[in-house]
């Protein structure tokens, strides 16, 4: 059973989102975009209100991710991505992004905000934000 509704469509779409967004920061870079994702389609905040279940999440336009949106979101799942996924629907959670909503790639250092949400901390390329938790409860 996971923390959100999902069937093994979902898992792998999931699991191809955290490959394209993620795989140069490995296995637990990935589990992390895994961990925004889910906490996407637990959100009902701030941009994420409409977001109800992990292919709403994944197709977001606008305010999704870069990979569905600029075109590298087109390799397949492997097992492994799969398995990780599976992680992060049934609950697993990394920090910084345990509670994060938002992640990307800076050029250098991670703003201590970022579009008024802040810094939880960096892991290798991703710098990870969170919502305060009176902004949305439902990620904490």
């Amino acid at each position: 059973m996971g923390v959100i509704a999902y069937n093994e469509a979902d898992v792998k779409l999931l699991a191809r989102l955290m490959r394209a967004e993620a795989e140069g920061d490995g296995q637990l870079g990935m589990s992390m975009v895994g961990n925004v994702g889910v906490n996407r389609v637990l959100a009902d905040c701030l941009d994420f209100k409409d977001i109800r279940n992990i292919r709403s999440m994944v197709f977001q336009s606008p305010g999704g991710f870069e990979a569905t949106q600029k075109g590298y979101f087109y390799q397949a799942a492997r097992q492994k991505d799969i398995d990780l996924a599976r992680k992060a629907i049934k609950g697993g959670r990394y920090h910084p992004a345990s509670n994060a909503l938002w992640f990307f790639r800076p050029e250098g250092a991670c703003p201590a905000q970022w579009f008024n949400q802040w810094n939880s901390g960096r892991y290798k390329s991703h710098c990870f934000f969170k919502p305060t938790q009176s902004d949305c409860k439902t990620v904490y």
